[in-house]
């Protein structure tokens, strides 16, 4: 019997399934442990897959597409806080201002590293500019993120552990990558020939990624600190502004002329949060007062931002393959 058009492909039937097993079943104590654990393993493998595949010349041409860069850069940093400050009329009344304060930080952080990654090579797009974008972002967003938030919210804090934070970007995601470069000259040609089998691999890295972190929600009280009331109105604020942030970098690329591989990876790389980096911020920056409804908003954007783009880069694979080889992996 043929499928309906109107189901949802397999992997999105999965990662509903995952959500729903992480809200009845989340890991805690140390099953988080341990499935953070794995969660990193896959991460590490997924990296070090991508070294082994990706050529010097293809890495070069990514990390010197500035174009792409500076509008991730734009987007990430410019255009979110812009967003959060147009949407005050609408979000303040609805969530109310101590969540709308959290809507305002959520705009202020670096985009996510890994699951950009990791959607926009599902999804075939630039992978090498979506490595150095992504990484990228994270970096600056150490040091930007908390002038945003003096800028946006009047908070003054100090950044953080700025080693720290490079040192954990280094090992999970850099060293695999170069360990994968290091070995390209033995199992580059197998990993070419294989390719399909490193798309189970992006899979299952993002499968294991939005387990992880909404079972982290949930066993911090995701459904229990707000009323279901209020929770609709962060979920609807929280819709919106991706959907905001989605159109706006899919227009943008489109309208600045890039190739479709560039225009995914903006599209991945641009609209993205990170929960990693915004709840250990969020400590620091808020020192001394309850941070629950503050990172409430950047747990629930996550997930949703998570959901709706597995869906985005699964329709993006089903594209036809000379769509994706015929775009250039540098500028158009």
């Amino acid at each position: 019997m043929a499928r309906s058009r109107l189901l949802p492909d397999n992997f999105t039937l999965t990662l509903i399934g995952v959500v729903a097993l992480a809200t009845l079943l989340p890991a805690s104590g140390q099953a988080a442990v341990a499935v953070g654990w794995i969660t990193n393993l896959g991460i590490a493998l997924l990296f070090f897959l991508h070294g082994a595949k990706l050529s010097r010349a293809a890495i070069i041409a990514g990390a010197s597409h500035w174009r792409l860069h500076l509008l991730v850069f734009a987007c990430t940093f410019i255009l979110f806080p812009l967003l959060g400050l147009a949407l005050k009329p609408l979000l303040a009344p609805l969530i109310g201002v101590e969540l709308y304060l959290g809507m305002l930080y959520l705009c202020a952080l670096p985009a996510t590293v890994q699951s950009a990654i990791a959607f926009t090579s599902l999804a075939r797009g630039n992978i090498p500019a979506a490595i150095c974008s992504a990484a990228a972002s994270s970096l600056f967003g150490i040091f930007l993120t908390p002038l945003l938030v003096t800028l946006l919210l009047g908070v003054q804090g100090d950044s953080g552990s700025t080693l720290d934070a490079i040192g954990k970007i280094t090992l999970q995601l850099l060293v695999p990558f170069i360990a994968g470069q290091i070995a390209r000259r033995w199992i580059g040609a197998w990993v070419g020939r294989n390719k399909d089998w490193l798309k189970f691999v992006d899979q299952g890295s993002i499968l294991l990624v939005v387990y992880s972190a909404f079972g982290a929600a949930v066993v911090d009280g995701l459904w229990q600190q707000v009323s279901l009331p209020v929770l609709g109105g962060l979920l609807l604020a929280c819709c919106v502004l991706l959907a905001l942030a989605l159109l706006l970098t899919y227009l943008l690329g489109k309208w600045l002329g890039f190739s479709q591989e560039d225009r995914i990876t903006i599209l991945f790389c641009g609209s993205k949060k990170s929960l990693a980096t915004g709840v250990p911020m969020a400590q620091v920056l808020f020192a001394g007062g309850p941070i629950g409804l503050l990172i409430l908003p950047l747990m629930l954007f996550h997930q949703i931002q998570l959901m709706v783009c597995a869906v985005l880069a699964q329709r993006y694979a089903q594209r036809p393959e000379e769509a994706a080889v015929a775009a250039p992996l540098g500028e158009p």
